[in-house]
């Protein structure tokens, strides 16, 4: 009888080959599925891993555009490994915040990866803002980086772009999803991003428009 394995861990035996540079399980997730059966002799459960995993190190975001931040992180663990790597910088970008909390959504309220207390700013911040004006999007930017090859070529690097547009709520809805998923309903729903299913979200999300576009560069990439 076999065990799990631990969401992000490697088991003995199994060779990672691409690495997700960060360590939110939900990401992982999301890129598992967005993979899977996409790319043939890949075993997304075992090879696709996060950055501990893989022992990479924490990758300080320096950049001020969600394409250089994933850049950087792309870059910094693809050479750290010697692997093929993906990293995504994303936020929640809201129309009368002028583009905020933008790069900094994930550290909104002050301290990293508090989701609860970036919502609740957020929606303080917002509170008097009519509903015509809630409007806001999801963006994304997907890098791909494979490391030199042994003959001093360059680096390769790719970056792909999505979207997902919607709406602020006044409270939170919904228990699935991470960061401000029950906060967004997307144009065209009555269900927050955390109301929808995995799949659902996946199909519309901004993360997933990104590494699908990103998809045929990850394809070439691993064969």
């Amino acid at each position: 009888m076999s065990l799990p394995v631990p969401e992000g861990s490697v088991p003995d035996g199994a060779a990672p080959r691409l690495v997700l540079a960060t360590h939110n399980k939900g990401k992982l997730k999301e890129l598992r599925e967005l993979l899977r059966d996409q790319v043939p002799g890949l075993d997304v459960d075992t090879q696709v891993v996060d950055a501990a995993a893989a022992g990479a190190p924490d990758v300080v975001e320096t950049g001020v555009t969600f394409a250089e931040n994933s850049l950087l992180k792309a870059r910094a663990v693809a050479d750290a490994t010697g692997l093929v790597a993906i990293a995504d910088d994303s936020g929640l970008a809201v129309d009368v915040l002028g583009g905020a909390p933008g790069i900094f959504s994930a550290r909104w309220a002050g301290r990293h990866g508090d989701d609860a207390a970036n919502l609740r700013l957020l929606l303080d911040q917002l509170n008097d803002v009519p509903d015509a004006h809630r409007g806001a999007a999801f963006v994304c930017a997907a890098a791909l980086a494979v490391p030199a090859a042994g003959d001093g070529g360059a680096r390769r690097e790719v970056v792909e772009y999505g979207q997902l547009e919607g709406v602020l709520l006044r409270e939170p809805r919904g228990a699935g999803g991470f960061g401000y998923d029950p906060v967004l309903q997307p144009l065209g729903e009555d269900r927050s991003c955390a109301e929808l299913s995995p799949s659902e979200k996946n199909a519309i999300s901004h993360r997933g428009k990104a590494f699908r576009a990103l998809l045929p560069a990850i394809v070439e990439a691993l064969k």
